[in-house]
């Protein structure tokens, strides 16, 4: 790969070595080496940029999370040397809460949540980042309501403020593959948010799909899905969804996959999983992944941020 380290033989193997390093080999300084000085990383409660927030950030999180473990479930990627590539990156992180923070006094429970992490790599170092965690996962594992955590997060912080999110790299352009298990993974959350019409679930997902969803449930079959997308959709009105990145991977011995990070602009004017309507606007950022077998989806994994979510339908009218 031009402009990277001689070590590395492709994005993957890029991707999983340095986030071995930096991890849970604790080279924390390694940072400086992987990131550019301007990199930009936003999560669905925040934007930063530069390297001394994303080496804060990693600091922090070990602190409360001292024995984190970073397991790489996939690595789906697009792009090239020229533009930059972009990586998706699927982790489950065991791990014990055993310090004071964000998520409150520790607790010394065992914990296991997932993220996701697209990351626009070029010259040996990451220039752009979208990240999102399963927090209502780890704020229901330590026996708070996803609610309760965005509450309390709200006093300290105050509501969420982003700024606009600085532009791509020069000569970066976003990916969204166009081959045909892509398009059906696309049309098929455009069918969701802007009809809210459920059939298309049943056609798209074998009959033994198995769905990693928000909180960390894992679902199974066609009832169990339709029922979280029902309850996902019902809060919402007048949902614009956006597709920021779709990519399609084909690997020896392995199924076909496809990675699709997308955001969602709506109104909360519905009762349900959110509380009481507030007709407040709402964002929600989210990446998804999925495997296919012959042409339907067998496995899935839905990250989207629900404290972010619950933060913003709380937070008081300005």
């Amino acid at each position: 790969m031009k402009g990277f380290d001689a070590e590395f033989t492709d994005l993957e193997h890029y991707i999983r070595v340095i986030t071995e390093r930096i991890w849970e080999g604790r080279r924390i300084d390694d940072i400086e080496r992987y990131y550019s000085s301007d990199c930009a990383v936003e999560t669905p409660g925040s934007v930063s940029v530069g390297i001394a927030p994303v080496i804060q950030s990693t600091r922090d999180t070990l602190a409360i999370f001292p024995d984190r473990e970073l397991l790489a479930e996939d690595v789906l990627w697009s792009g090239d040397e020229e533009g930059g590539f972009l990586s998706s990156h699927r982790i489950l992180s065991p791990m014990t809460h055993q310090g004071a923070g964000p998520f409150g006094l520790p607790s010394g429970r065992r914990l296991y949540a997932r993220t996701i992490a697209d990351c626009v790599c070029k010259d040996n170092r990451i220039v752009h980042e979208w990240l999102v965690r399963d927090q209502a996962a780890i704020a229901r594992q330590i026996g708070l309501h996803e609610r309760e955590l965005a509450q309390s997060w709200l006093a300290e912080r105050g509501p969420i403020r982003k700024p606009a999110m600085p532009p791509a790299p020069q000569g970066y352009q976003s990916h969204v593959a166009g081959s045909a298990l892509a398009l059906c993974y696309r049309d098929l959350y455009l069918g969701l948010w802007e009809t809210g019409v459920l059939t298309s679930l049943q056609n798209d997902h074998d009959r033994a799909i198995t769905l990693a969803a928000p909180g960390g449930q894992t679902l199974h079959g066609h009832t169990d899905v339709q029922n979280f997308w029902a309850q996902l959709l019902l809060p919402f009105s007048q949902a614009e969804i956006s597709i920021e990145h779709l990519t399609e991977n084909h690997r020896p011995e392995r199924c076909a996959a496809v990675a699709m990070r997308w955001r969602v602009q709506a109104l909360h004017t519905g009762a349900g999983r959110y509380g009481p309507p507030t007709g407040k606007p709402i964002e929600i950022l989210g990446i998804s992944h999925a495997e296919f077998v012959d042409g339907r989806i067998v496995r899935e994994w839905l990250l989207i941020d629900d404290v972010a979510l619950w933060m913003q339908i709380l937070a008081p009218h300005s």
